[in-house]
């Protein structure tokens, strides 16, 4: 028979497996069996031509080291070069796919057609080669406003001038608050175009201030003192090494960048352990008393004194973490003379730079989230709820529009936003008064106003000229408790908030002010 030299299917009706039989002299087998062996033939047969096909285009497909040994650097370009090549050049033997991408990376412009299949590796390597390019200051720098220069030291003013030689610069102008930074100083607004620079926004990326406003008088808060030192305690959490126990969840949390940026995927962990903390140096949180002087304020709230909460922070580590990395892409890819180095910056339209956007935009909100925390957990110690809000960043960037209808990325560096009818704070010292202001929208500011008073001292000459004795006896001067904080935030490192306040009355009107009672910072 035709069959009778083959193994035979045979179906085991207990089990319901099916096995071969070797039946050389059987004469007739069941149908049944017969079209089981031909549907496993065929598949065996499919397998194997497919396993054949693989292994084929298994030792044709180029590697990641392969194509960084034809020349390419590590990054975007590797991957997109490994699936374009691999998928339309998958007939082409090992070496014809080297030689294809050798001529690429040799003259990368002439596959920039959009039709080319290459070109979105040429795009790639080309922007790299042109952001290799030294990049030269302009002749002149565009003018611009400096409120109460008198009070600003020449270092600031020298380092504005470096920003507004800028390629990318449009405008800008330097607050009353204004001292030496890096890149941008402290209190500098700069406006590009189409362009980010890590370091004009900060390396504490939101950094801001936060009011809540309570329907409590000075009244209770003399009669319970010790009480609302002893909530400052327990329900702020400062420096590096402090977080809650419990840290409560966000929704900040699920948002989209936390999944799509890697670099934000590895700081999640630890920025939800220090969700609701503050930073050191200069942050705080405060119990005071507020002042509301315009009848005609936004909160709708009787001329008069309430209880405030004052907190100043920024984004953490997770902020500080997008910076730094953020910051070195843009110096090692946007090549600038040494004085202008630390303005390198990122186009909005290179992948880095859009990163950073939504990098820095997502380190913006957690730092708002940390806000909020902070002042539920002191408003839950209280039982009470806030009367009014009043927030805003200070290290930031903003997409907007100047008076001539350009939109431009505005930096404010230490800067509060002071678009017309737009509220924030501007603290003063741990003595002195912190105002609630409105801004007045005027352009030559770019919308801006001082974020603080300013440092009158580096923190090197705080430590050393000031003593503790000079410390408490201002302290008990002005009747204000502190908890932690160093010498180097004295209030005699500042300038004074008054002075600065007069510099910008063309810039926001005051619609209160805030005074501090017991001051948190970091430290025993």
């Amino acid at each position: 028979m035709l069959f009778s030299s083959y193994n035979m299917l045979k179906t085991n009706k207990s089990s319901g497996t099916v096995s071969f039989k070797y039946e050389k002299n059987r004469k007739y087998f069941s149908l049944r069996n017969y079209a089981a062996y031909l549907y496993f033939y065929f598949v065996s047969l499919k397998g194997l031509f497919t396993k054949n096909k693989k292994q084929m285009s298994k030792e044709t497909a180029l590697t990641g080291k392969d194509i960084l040994e034809v020349g390419f650097t590590e990054g975007k370009a590797v991957g997109v070069a490994l699936k374009i090549v691999n998928k339309y050049f998958r007939r082409e033997s090992k070496a014809d796919k080297i030689e294809v991408l050798r001529k690429l990376l040799a003259n990368p412009e002439n596959f920039l057609e959009k039709t080319n299949v290459l070109q979105p590796i040429a795009f790639l390597l080309t922007e790299k080669i042109n952001a290799k390019k030294q990049i030269e200051l302009n002749t002149e720098k565009i003018s611009y406003k400096i409120y109460g220069k008198e009070n600003i030291e020449n270092e600031a003013v020298i380092q504005m001038d470096i920003a507004m030689r800028l390629p990318i610069t449009v405008a800008g102008a330097l607050m009353p608050d204004a001292h030496y930074g890096y890149g941008l100083p402290i209190g500098g607004v700069l406006a590009a175009e189409n362009a980010i620079i890590p370091y004009g926004v900060g390396m504490d990326i939101g950094c801001r201030m936060c009011l809540s406003v309570y329907d409590l008088r000075e009244k209770f808060f003399e009669k319970n003192k010790s009480k609302l030192k002893n909530h400052l305690r327990a329900y702020t959490k400062f420096g590096g090494e402090e977080t809650f126990e419990n840290p409560m969840d966000d929704a900040i949390f699920s948002r989209p960048e936390f999944r799509e940026i890697k670099l934000a995927q590895k700081l999640r962990d630890r920025a939800y352990k220090q969700i609701g903390t503050s930073g050191s140096g200069n942050h705080f949180v405060e119990f005071g008393m507020v002042e509301i002087v315009d009848p005609n304020n936004e909160f709708s709230l009787p001329v008069g004194n309430y209880l405030g909460i004052l907190s100043h922070s920024g984004s953490r580590s997770l902020g500080a973490s997008i910076a730094e990395y953020y910051t070195k892409i843009a110096i090692e890819n946007c090549l600038l003379p040494k004085e202008a180095q630390h303005l390198a910056w990122l186009s909005l339209d290179s992948e880095a730079g859009n990163e950073y956007w939504r990098a820095m935009n997502l380190a913006g909100d957690y730092a708002s989230a940390c806000h909020h925390q902070i002042h539920k957990r002191l408003a839950e110690a209280l039982g009470e709820t806030h009367l009014a809000m009043v927030e805003n960043h200070h290290n930031f960037a903003w997409k907007e529009q100047l008076s001539n209808g350009k939109e431009v990325i505005v930096h404010r560096k230490g800067a509060t936003p002071a678009g017309k009818g737009v509220l924030g704070i501007i603290p003063g010292s741990m003595t002195s008064a912190g105002y609630i202001v409105r801004g007045k929208g005027e352009s030559e500011s770019l919308n801006s106003a001082s974020h603080g008073a300013g440092r009158a001292m580096s923190r090197r000459k705080a430590m050393a000229s000031i003593t503790q004795k000079d410390l408490k006896q201002i302290l008990d001067k002005f009747g204000v408790e502190l908890i932690g904080a160093g010498l180097d935030e004295a209030p005699m490192a500042y300038k004074n908030i008054e002075k600065v306040m007069s510099f910008q009355e063309s810039l926001v009107e005051v619609v209160g002010k805030f005074q501090p009672k017991i001051v948190r910072m970091d430290g025993n």
